[in-house]
């Protein structure tokens, strides 16, 4: 019986985590667009050093505070509009995927439940923006 709950919860975490994962590709329509609130989550030293084009530099020790903000505050500090909970362009990105999945995961227990990442980070951006 607890392995089959198990089985049924692992299932359904896993289903919601790939629908919050943002591909390349998709990345790349949402910038021509101008449709996507993009959070990268590096440190601002990595951020300095390159970033993907219209990306906002939110670090990860951060986060949770800068989202708790009022909107005029976070406006104020970061320059771009406030992200709200019911929003679905939020995306957050890091160097390789995996702060930017704690970033999402930190947005969702806030209440930020159509947020999701680009799992690839920057390395997958730099990588194929060469070719």
């Amino acid at each position: 019986m607890f392995t089959y709950f198990f089985l049924i919860y692992y299932i359904s975490v896993k289903s919601a985590m790939s629908v919050s994962v943002v591909t390349y590709e998709q990345l790349k329509g949402m910038l021509a667009n101008h449709s996507v609130q993009l959070f990268d989550v590096r440190n601002p030293d990595e951020f300095q050093a390159g970033r993907i084009p219209d990306s906002v530099n939110v670090p990860l020790g951060e986060l949770e505070v800068s989202l708790k903000l009022p909107a005029e505050k976070f406006e104020e500090q970061f320059k771009v509009k406030a992200p709200q909970k019911a929003d679905d362009n939020i995306v957050f990105h890091c160097r390789s995927g995996k702060r930017s999945l704690t970033a999402l995961e930190t947005a969702h227990r806030l209440g930020f439940s159509k947020a999701r990442h680009y799992a690839g980070g920057y390395i997958d951006w730099e990588e194929r923006e060469k070719n």
